[in-house]
Order: C-alpha cells, then structure tokens, then sequence
C-alpha cells in the first residue's frame, strides 16, 4: 500500500473488487497503515451492487476505514440491506479471541529473545540486548520497560510510510552515431578485402567456377533476405537438405577409388550425405505442412516436372549434362525464395527437392557402371534412416535433429576431402589442395560443434558454457597450429607426410569444434545452430572447388550466405557480437551480483480461473509464448484459449520474438502445429508499439524475451536486447513453474510489477483449466 499505483493498475483493481463484492456473502478489510488514512478500496457504487443481507467487516476503520461507507465506531444497515461494522473496539468485544491472541504474541515474543538456547537464557539474553543500546535487539527493546528500578527509553517509534512516486528514468545518454565518412570508409575497405580475396583466388580457380561462385552468392544473399521470420525453421531444414549435396562429393570419390581407404572414406560420406538428405527434406515438408489453414489447397507437387524435366535431358542427351546440373543448383536457389511467403513455401520446399534429386541423378548417371549397383545401395540405407529419423521426431526435438544433421554434413564434408587426397596424392601447393585441407577443417569442426549443439539443446549435456584457464589462448594456440599444419601439408615432400598432415588438421579440427561450441552459453545455442547451418555450406564451397564442380560451389554458396545471414538477425535479435559467438563465448560476462542486504521481493498469484475471469472481460489479448511453452507441449490448450476468445469477439494475436525458443522460427512452427492460423502471428517490431494498448497479456513459458533488465541493467548479459515490453499491458501474466530466473539465468523485475501476476505450475495443466473455464466466463456475461 506504500507504492503508488498506476491508474491503469487502479482501474483494473477497482473493476476486481467491484466484481467480488457483487459475489461475496462477507467482505472483511484490513488494509491499514501505521500513521496514514486507510486506503479507499470499496466504493459507494461497489456496496451497492451487494447482495442484501451481505455484511462489510471494516477492520481498518480506525485510520478512517476501507469502505467509503464506513462510519468509525458504529454498525448499521444501508438502504440496499448491506451491514457495514465499523468498529474501532473489536478486542473490548471480543474478549476471549483478543486473550488468547495476546497469550500467542506474548509467548512467541519471549522465545524471540530465549531464542534456541531456551528459557534459561531469556534473561541473560536481555541484559546483553540491552547493554548493546542502539545495535541490540529491537524486539527486547520495545517490550522491556524497566530494569533495575530504572525505566528504560523506548526506541523511536518508525516514521510514517512514505508514498514513492514512480521512479522517474533518467534519461539516457544518446548514443554516438558513427560518423558518415567513417561508415564509408569502413565498407570500402571491406569490399575492398573481398575483391583482394576473389583475386587471389581467381589465380587458381577456373574463371567459370569463381564467377558460378560470385554470382550464386550475391543471387542467394539477396534471396535469403526476402524469407519472413516464421518461416526461419523451416529455411534451415530446407538447407540442411541441400547441404546433403555433399552425397554428390561422396558418389564421385567412390567412382575413382582404388585404395581400400579412400572407398571406405568414401562410403561413409555418401551414406551419411543421404541420412540428411531424405531426413531433411521430410522435417522440412512436415513442418511446412503444419503452417496449412483450413481450405487451404497445395498444388507444389506440380513442381516436381521441373524435375523430371531436368532429369530427361540429362539422360537422353549426355552432352548437357554439365548445364542441367548447374541448373539443379539454380532450382536450390529458387527453392530459398519460395521461402519467401507462407503460400509459396510448399513450392519451395518441392523445388529443393527437384534440384537435389536432379544433381544426384546427373552424378549417377557419371558413374561407372560397376559402381551404381553400391552407390544405389547406400542410397536406399540413407533413404530408410533418414525418413526413419525426420519422420518420428516431434517439433520440441527440431533443433538438436537440426543440429544432428549439420554434423552430418561436415563428416561428409571432412571424409570427402581427406578421401581426394589419399586417392589422388599430389604433393605440393595447389587449388586442390588448398581447398581439400580448408574443407576438412570447417567440417570437422562443423561435425563435432554440432554433435556438442546437439548434446547441449537435447539435455544430455550441461548448458552452461565452459570457461577453461586461457581459453581465449587455447583458440589462438590452436588457430596458429592450423596455420602450421598447412604450411607443412603444403611443403610435405611425400604423400605419406601430407596424408599424417590432412589426419592431424581433422583432429584438431574436431578438437576445435568442440572447445568453440562447448565454450558458449547455452542462451546463445540458438546462434550457435545458424553459424554452424553457415559453416556446412562453406565445407561445400570447398570441395566444390575442390572437384571443380559448379553445383556443389552455387549451393554451397547459398546455404554459406543463408547461415550468415540468419546469424546476422539471430546477434542483433540477442544483441551478441557474433565473434564472440564464433570464438567461443570470448568476451564472458560476469554474473549479476545479488544484494545480500534487499528485501525479499513479493509477487502476487493468480489461479487459472482468475485468469478466465480477466480474459472475458479483455477486449485486446496479447500471447508471448516461450520455450516453456515447447517443454510443457501447451500450445494445443494455448491455441484453445486463443479461439474461444476470439470466437468471443476478443482481439487475440500473438506476439514472437526473434529468438525464442532454441533457434529462430520454433515458435512459429509449434503455434503452427497446434493449428494456430498465421495471420494471428506476429513479430516482435509489429506489436511492441502496441503493449499499452492490451487489456491482458499471457506470458507462456518465456522470461529473458519479456525481461526489462535488458533496457536497464547496465552490464547484464542480455543488456541491450531487444525484448517483449510485456510490462506496458494493464494486466500480464506469467505462466511459469516456479519464481526461478530464465535460461540465462538473470531475475526478471516485471515479475514483482503491480499489474503482474504469476500463474505458477505445468503450463499444460494450467492453460489446460483456463481453456476449460474461459468458455464458462463468456456463457455467464451473455
């Protein structure tokens, strides 16, 4: 009562008291301040909407009572037959009850100052209060009043409780705008590096190959950026998909082996090179199938023509074959622009599909004829495992299956290019080599960076980053002991020397992948994901330059950029600096220092049918589901809620952060299984401006995403983050399983707000009683 309230927080608590009154037989008050008026909570108009024969019991009548209608030391009846007490005398009255309540006070107060020595102490325990004169024991203080036939002073009584006024923020120092000239200058020398860096790579690279290059990267960067937000899940299935190309490098190695360790190396990159290439595209079409309203009709599998088209002139016409793989790659372009719109996404997927089928196809049709019958078996064993593996996990699983996959690709990655070089052992500096040694390191480190992602998002692994002494100097030593395993690959002098060479670059590579990834903090899993969705397509830019092949070079490119690109939104959605992501967890953030001398914290609860109740009497609802929501499987019972509201002519949207959940779009994809239409669905930057406008808002599972520590705690780990202003809303609610602090581990303020109230427990039982009960609280104000 010694917090100023806002009116909005006002208004709704006068609208739930006027509510209550209306329902209840007795109300008692007790709201009382020392040395203040008591605090006007029931007003004239509430106590006439009472039933007759309802009773007031206004034990705050003293300090001039609760009840607007309290009249000080008197009892009586008001013309609607609502008794209001106001007596200031209750113990007088109540003899027996006040007796045995100042015998409990009394005895409790003793055994505060015996303590746990018992009574035998009591009176040496108050000799000792008291000596020590201010710094003793208040309790003993304010209850002794003589000793020794001396009467003691008694301390000074508290002053009245002052009224806070909201805290007023200060304003914050505006932040320096770089300068036009030095923006300028900074992207000049940028692309600057870049030119420097395609020229130098055109002195080995076939200039086919480095323009295939360069135009399928600008071509997929622009393409990638046109993909809407829902849509960010399913475009990481769909180039995990592609990414399975690496099948293309696998087939291709085994057509030329002749040393027993080169096949198997080049069996086990095809193999696994098809896991992910039928695992992906079936999590990709389940997941764009979940995004279908009713009526909605697909006519995406017409696009598999492009396919068989393709497909023809390949096999009736070998000469084209080289232009309709190129094409292929092309198709794996388009595919990422379908993605570019919820109508469109089906077509997309289904184009991913024709392109990937129609390389494979050419690649076979390449092979010698001796080999087709293994490449076929391999093919039919990845097939099996990998709809096995993409058709039963569920939707809370997608992002350490996706994880899963990536390490897929940079173990076929990683084989295929130690496989070239053991079948083809040509010493010295080439393009070749160059680009076989850079692909067995990115996919080494892709392979075991991914298998950790994917521990650490499945549980099996602690998500807390690790922070070993000098980690920062294990990543350089072990950066400069690359740089000295390819000067000596490069300056090896015999093949069995190189070969120990690319065998030490795997091994450090996967020691790499392990320390970067295990380093970073669980919260920025989510960025982890698309680094390494980015890694995977630059494994594949290098051995297609590797093979002098212009498919896996435009795909590779694409799934580089698109991995890139998602990082690009992932950091600034986290604010994170992505070197730190990709250096694992460089710059580490201290822990937020708790106050050992603050006050407990007090929250307010709410049952789920309370939740009901505020529900129906909301005109605009706003849901911000979290990863909570994923763990608890509430998006079913959440998405009942919201129709029952709507069916009910409320406003109910849903409101998505960026990163929410464990990679970008999960969100999307689990409202989307549980039959939530899309138009309800909207992104963070198109509601935030709206909060203050919404009458309730649901918090489902989220924390760090609605946490204003981000706005203004300086030094936090997530300060600087954009997040949900759930805060603004005139009534939020929070469904969580307990008071504890989020993924990132810092405490949320707005839960301890005025217009906050905490329904703790499953989300899925408790959205589950609030679906059950919404519908009731609609029927009863009909």
């Amino acid at each position: 009562y010694a917090k100023a309230s806002s009116p909005e927080f006002q208004e709704a608590q006068k609208r739930k008291f006027h509510e209550v009154c209306k329902e209840s037989d007795i109300v008692i008050t007790t709201a009382a301040i020392p040395g203040r008026p008591s605090p006007l909570l029931v007003e004239e108009y509430m106590v006439k909407d009472m039933k007759p024969g309802s009773v007031i019991v206004d034990l705050a009548a003293a300090g001039g009572g609760n009840c607007k209608l309290t009249k000080k030391g008197e009892r009586y009846v008001t013309e609607n037959g609502v008794t209001i007490i106001g007596f200031d005398n209750l113990p007088c009255l109540m003899p027996s009850q006040s007796s045995l309540m100042f015998a409990q006070n009394m005895q409790n107060l003793v055994r505060h100052i015996h303590g746990k020595d018992g009574a035998a102490a009591l009176l040496t325990n108050i000799d000792k209060h008291l000596a020590a004169g201010e710094d003793g024991d208040i309790v003993t203080r304010s209850i002794v009043c003589c000793k020794n036939n001396q009467e003691l002073v008694m301390p000074k009584p508290p002053n009245p409780t002052a009224v806070n006024k909201p805290k007023e923020e200060a304003p914050k120092a505006p932040k320096k705008e770089t300068p036009a000239w030095q923006s300028a200058l900074t992207s000049a020398i940028v692309m600057c590096a870049v030119l420097g860096l395609l020229c130098f790579m055109g002195t080995g690279i076939p200039v086919s190959l480095l323009s295939t290059f360069v135009l399928a990267g600008a071509a997929g960067y622009q393409v990638v950026w046109g993909v809407v937000p829902a849509l960010h899940t399913p475009l990481m299935a769909v180039t995990n998909a592609i990414s399975g190309l690496t099948a293309v490098g696998g087939l291709l190695l085994l057509n030329q082996v002749e040393t027993e360790v080169a096949q198997d190396l080049a069996v086990a990159a095809t193999l696994v090179s098809f896991v992910n290439i039928f695992g992906g595209f079936v999590v990709s079409l389940r997941l764009l199938n979940l995004f279908k309203r009713k009526g909605d009709k697909d006519y995406s599998k017409f696009f598999l023509l492009t396919a068989a088209l393709l497909i023809t002139v390949a096999i009736t016409n070998a000469s084209d074959r080289e232009a309709v793989e190129t094409l292929s790659g092309l198709l794996c372009i388009a595919a990422i622009g379908g993605l570019a719109s919820m109508k469109t996404s089906n077509m997309g997927s289904i184009l991913g599909v024709s392109g990937v089928a129609t390389a494979v196809e050419v690649t076979f049709l390449s092979l010698d004829k001796s080999r087709v019958t293994g490449a076929l078996i391999l093919m039919g064993i990845g097939a099996v495992l990998g709809v096995l593996l993409g058709g039963t996990v569920s939707t809370i699983r997608l992002p350490q299956t996706v994880a899963l996959f990536h390490s897929f690709v940079g173990l076929a990655a990683m084989l295929t290019s130690i496989g070239e070089f053991v079948e083809n052992p040509v010493v010295g500096p080439s393009v070749q080599n160059i680009f076989g040694i850079a692909g067995n390191f990115i996919g080494g480190v892709t392979l075991t960076g991914s298998i950790i992602a994917f521990l650490k998002l499945d549980g099996r692994m602690s998500s807390a980053a690790w922070n070993l002494p000098c980690k920062n100097l294990i990543n350089l030593v072990s950066l400069f002991t690359f740089f000295g395993l390819i000067y000596m690959f490069m300056t090896a002098d015999s093949a069995e020397v190189a070969t120990k060479m690319q065998w030490a670059t795997a091994v450090l590579a996967c020691w790499m992948g392990v320390h970067l990834v295990a380093s970073v903090g669980g919260g920025d899993m989510p960025v982890c994901i698309t680094v390494l969705n980015s890694y995977s397509g630059w494994a594949l830019v290098a051995e297609g330059f590797m093979l002098n092949n212009a498919m896996l070079t435009i795909v590779g490119s694409l799934i580089g950029f698109s991995g890139a690109i998602l990082t690009f939104i992932m950091c600034k959605a986290m604010n994170r600096d992505i070197f730190n992501v990709i250096f694992g967890g460089m710059n580490t953030v201290a822990p937020m220092k708790k106050d050992a001398n603050a006050a407990p914290e007090v929250h307010s609860e709410i049952k789920p049918e309370q939740v009901a109740e505020l529900l129906a009497d909301a005109k605009e609802v706003m849901i911000i589901p979290g990863y909570g929501m994923a763990v608890a499987r509430a998006q079913t019972q959440v998405a009942t809620i919201a129709t029952t509201c709507r069916e009910n002519g409320v406003n109910v949207r849903f409101g998505i952060h960026p990163v929410a959940g464990r990679m970008p779009g999960q969100m999307n994809v689990l409202l989307a299984e549980a039959s939530v239409p899309y138009d309800w669905v909207f992104e963070m930057d198109e509601v935030n401006d709206e909060m203050k406008d919404i009458d309730v808002c649901l918090v489902v599972g989220a924390n760090d995403i609605t946490n204003k520590s981000a706005q203004d705690v300086e030094g936090c780990p997530i300060y600087g983050m954009p997040v949900l202003k759930v805060w603004e809303c005139k009534k939020t609610v929070f469904f969580k399983r307990s008071m504890k602090a989020g993924y990132a581990d810092i405490p949320n303020p707005v839960f301890y707000y005025e217009n906050t109230d905490m329904c703790l427990g499953n989300a899925d039982k408790t959205c589950q009683e609030i679906a059950n009960k919404v519908g009731e609280a609609f029927k009863s104000r009909q």
